[in-house]
């Protein structure tokens, strides 16, 4: 009789176990937490962010390096690609031959790009045109800032320099408008001329597009007694930019 009521005993508890719900989530989360942490490096391009890879290589675009953007899990938004965030200050050592371009300045001046403006100094160059409401406006502040820190070498070891995009639209008067507007000081240089000869000047510089709201906000930096030069994002902090300018300043 008690080897029966044993029996029973098990057989019950058997199929009390069978049926019974367990709760397996500590199991699948302790099964799952490694993957769910798992950092992914991401790599873009300083100036098409929504150009992404999970490997380095170039921009299919503009032929930049693509950057290291995060460590972190990588995530898509509409508004933030792959997780790819504006770098401070991509450099991206490049080699460029700078034509003699007849250009204008803000003052109608008529000057020849290379001899006038880019020969034996450190420059720094940006693109913008003046009915641009979207990029132009900081990466024109930011100049400024740029202006501003530098001081006095503004003019005398540094020359900036501001190449319009849409020159039929930038005569000199315009862009003295502007360059008034955010307190353009000597040594800041703001450049138009005949469309055919920008647009020339433009695809030597490696910034030619066909329609001027594409143009991106890349910074050329270079230090002509050197040979040397340098890409940089235009949207970066001002104190990143006036390091990228001191360091081509002082390459050899």
């Amino acid at each position: 009789m008690r080897t029966k009521l044993l029996v029973t005993l098990w057989l019950v508890m058997t199929l009390i176990c069978a049926v019974a719900p367990v709760n397996r989530s500590h199991v699948v989360n302790a099964q799952t937490r490694p993957k769910a942490q798992q950092k992914s490096t991401r790599y873009a391009c300083p100036m098409h962010p929504e150009i992404t890879s999970s490997r380095p290589g170039k921009c299919s675009k503009c032929g930049m390096t693509l950057r290291a953007v995060s460590d972190e899990p990588a995530t898509t938004s509409n508004n933030n690609p792959a997780g790819a965030t504006a770098p401070e200050a991509a450099e991206d050592s490049i080699s460029l031959h700078i034509p003699d371009t007849p250009v204008y300045d803000q003052n109608g001046k008529r000057l020849n790009f290379y001899t006038d403006l880019v020969k034996g100094r450190t420059v720094a160059i940006n693109f913008i045109f003046t009915t641009c409401t979207t990029i132009c406006p900081p990466l024109t502040a930011t100049f400024r800032r740029v202006q501003v820190e530098l001081g006095a070498r503004v003019g005398r070891d540094v020359q900036l320099i501001s190449v319009s995009v849409d020159p039929t639209t930038d005569v000199p008067e315009r862009l003295q408008a502007f360059a008034t507007k955010f307190k353009a000081a000597p040594g800041w240089t703001f450049v138009t001329g005949e469309k055919t000869e920008i647009d020339a000047l433009l695809k030597a510089l490696g910034t030619a597009v066909a329609d001027k709201n594409d143009h991106t906000p890349m910074i050329l930096v270079g230090n002509d007694t050197a040979g040397y030069w340098t890409r940089t994002y235009g949207l970066a902090p001002p104190s990143a930019l006036v390091r990228v300018i001191s360091e081509v300043a002082d390459h050899k």
